[in-house]
């Protein structure tokens, strides 16, 4: 006959143990759900468009440091050629001046008095005397010349290798801000990835829609631009339109915000610098009433440009994952100054 036992009870203290135990998992987990709640698309999408700016001022520095190393460096190599040719003046008097001493020690060192009471043609000797005398006079004279400015291009060069050894920290401190900001980005793309398929759709479709409405549908006014060139700029940028954002891009294919308007005015003739904290400084300073078509537009701090297209309008690279597009100047942000080139 099987043996019915009752099942073990378990002990008060460890009901206890287990139920402080599965009441702290609750209270973690509904912690954790208060603690990070899942975003809405809306804050995904404002999140992404914030990091898009902070990158965008990022590879602006980074771009600037990059062209203050490549002047820098030209003006090394500059200083270096100098330096290059003085050594070699110098070795050359140098060469000249071991001629002299070793025709005094063949010579014997001679004492000058002695030598014109031996000379069988005193009055040659008095003129190779002075001659060799005039000689030495001025080759020392070069030769003190010469080493003056030795010392003087040897104390540039380091200068300037000081200075370039300046930037290229603080390229490398930009390039690992630029990093983080790429992480940040990561980061963002993972909280849409959070969204459903469906959410990721709209928002792909709301950014292609913007993009493709502000390439198409654009009504610019009748305003004339203030100069042929900036008419021309803005021309070259409107052949660009429907090309592809690429942080530090400077064309044909890609751009980045200064990328752009530095390409567009190259092809009406005209040499823009690099970045917009430098492109700020190449033209006249003007403000928004004053705006016409071709002129800079500056926003937020000077991490954004673009070139004005009239109405209101802008035409520029906006962000990471967009396209170089029309837009109106109220959806971009801070406005600066404008600059006329």
């Amino acid at each position: 006959m099987a043996s019915h036992r009752r099942p073990k009870q378990p002990s008060r203290a460890r009901v206890t143990v287990l139920t402080a135990t599965a009441a702290a998992a609750v209270a973690l987990s509904s912690q954790t759900a208060q603690a990070d709640p899942k975003p809405s698309k809306s804050e995904v999408k404002a999140k992404v468009d914030k990091l898009h700016h902070e990158a965008e001022e990022a590879t602006e520095q980074y771009n600037l440091a990059e062209e203050q190393r490549e002047t820098l460096q030209k003006e090394i190599s500059a200083l270096q050629d100098k330096v290059a040719r003085g050594q070699e003046e110098l070795n050359t008097l140098r060469d000249s001046i071991g001629s002299v001493a070793s025709a005094q020690y063949r010579s014997g060192g001679m004492d000058p008095s002695l030598q014109l009471f031996l000379s069988s043609d005193p009055d040659d000797y008095l003129d190779k005397a002075s001659v060799v005398d005039q000689l030495s006079t001025k080759q020392a004279e070069v030769l003190e010349t010469i080493q003056s400015k030795q010392r003087t291009l040897a104390q540039e060069r380091a200068e300037a290798t000081a200075k370039l050894a300046d930037l290229e920290d603080v390229r490398k401190t930009l390039g690992e801000k630029k990093k983080a900001f790429q992480g940040k980005l990561a980061e963002a793309q993972k909280l849409l990835n959070t969204l459903t398929a469906e959410e990721r759709a709209k928002m792909q479709e709301e950014e292609q829609r913007a993009s493709r409405a502000a390439g198409e549908r654009v009504d610019l006014g009748n305003e004339v631009p203030a100069s042929q060139r900036g008419a021309a700029a803005l021309a070259a940028a409107d052949t660009q339109v429907g090309k592809p954002y690429v942080s530090g891009a400077e064309g044909p294919n890609s751009y980045d915000c200064s990328g752009l308007t530095q390409w567009a005015y190259r092809q009406a003739g005209v040499s823009l610098t690099r970045t917009t904290y430098t492109q700020q400084n190449d033209g006249v300073k003007i403000g928004r009433s004053q705006l016409k078509p071709g002129d800079l537009v500056f926003f937020n701090g000077l991490s954004h440009v673009g070139l004005y297209a009239g109405n209101n309008t802008v035409l520029h690279a906006p962000k990471p994952g967009a396209y170089v597009r029309y837009e109106s100047m109220d959806w971009l942000g801070t406005f600066q100054f404008g600059v006329r080139v």
